[in-house]
């Protein structure tokens, strides 16, 4: 998630900074830009460019300023507003599918504040269908249905599942066991769906559900064991929530391709791996990975891991875990548009 903090007074920029600091240190947290007082120039840019937006500000200059910019639930950028002395964190804009009511929560413990969530499927502690579709990264074919859907799960209607038996789909069972919200599913069985969709139904409603793909960028020292590169999957996917069943492919440079580890590692979750050509890692070029001068003076390339996960997940795919290392491992996490 790309953040940007705007504040208007000195003591908001204060806490826009503080914030900031914390936020940088989160793998989830791709890249976090301060933004300070011209808001009616700044706005216009913002929503555009981030994921997510915190307005350190009064609601009556953030909501004069974003209400001219609103166009959809689908494309609306997250946007929170919290008060200059960090009391409340309120989730004002794309609570579902923009993540605000999540990153309200973490926001709030961040900076020990309460958070304000006022969607109706979270304050009835119901489970909305848009939240499991972001949950569990898929996208939606018909974002109309989700009024009718979530209206039928807050009166307590019962909504099939329809799955292919073909596919693996312990990522969405085991996140309807452990999800402390409430929701009504009946699964049922086809071999006519895609093994990539959910179809949602109700009486003559369907919505689907498409899987984006979710690549693991990995990279690492040479020599380094199947169990090493386990270990930093597990605890980057663990911070995501991403069950291993939902992992689509791995993904690294092909100056890696005889490593054992993770030739090993493919091999033991029974997930392909593709080795990126080193022309095609030399010819990317993006904002939001991290550049490192070590490995340009090696191999000619700026990075391993996230160019490889951007690449393999395909055109206008994002970043969802920066960089990070685990004892000479890299990871990082793409997911695709669509």
């Amino acid at each position: 998630m790309k953040i940007a903090i705007i504040s208007v007074s000195d003591k908001g920029y204060e806490l826009s900074s503080v914030l900031k600091d914390k936020l940088d240190a989160d793998s989830t947290i791709i890249k976090t830009d301060l933004y300070h007082k011209n808001v009616k120039n700044h706005f216009p840019v913002l929503f555009y460019e981030y994921d997510a937006i915190i307005a350190v500000m009064a609601s009556g200059i953030l909501i004069r300023s974003i209400a001219p910019l609103i166009e959809s639930k689908i494309s609306d950028p997250a946007v929170l507003n919290i008060d200059d002395n960090g009391n409340f964190v309120i989730s004002t804009l794309s609570g579902h599918l923009g993540g605000a009511n999540d990153l309200t929560k973490k926001i709030a413990e961040l900076i020990d504040a309460t958070p304000v969530i006022t969607t109706s499927t979270d304050v009835n502690k119901k489970l909305g269908i848009d939240v499991i579709a972001r949950d569990l990264y898929l996208g939606i074919d018909d974002t109309k249905e989700i009024l009718f859907f979530n209206k039928s799960i807050l009166e307590g209607k019962q909504i099939t599942f329809l799955l292919n038996p073909n596919k693996n789909f312990d990522y969405l069972y085991d996140y309807l066991n452990k999800n402390p919200f409430e929701i009504d599913v009946c699964i049922s069985h086809s071999k006519k769906i895609n093994t990539d969709e959910i179809h949602v139904l109700l009486e003559n409603h369907k919505l689907i559900l498409k899987e984006r793909k979710i690549v693991i960028g990995l990279g690492c020292k040479r020599g380094k064991s199947c169990n090493d590169l386990y270990n930093g999957l597990k605890k980057s996917i663990d911070d995501l929530n991403i069950h291993i069943s939902r992992i689509n492919c791995l993904s690294s440079a092909e100056i890696k391709k005889d490593e054992l580890g993770m030739l090993k590692l493919s091999e033991n979750l029974n997930i392909p791996i593709n080795f990126v050509e080193l022309e095609k890692l030399k010819l990317f070029e993006s904002n939001d990975i991290q550049k490192s001068e070590f490995v340009r003076s090696k191999f000619g390339i700026y990075g391993v891991c996230e160019p490889s996960a951007l690449i393999t997940a395909g055109y206008d795919s994002k970043l969802v875990y920066k960089k990070t290392s685990y004892d000479g491992v890299t990871i990082s996490i793409a997911i695709s548009k669509v």
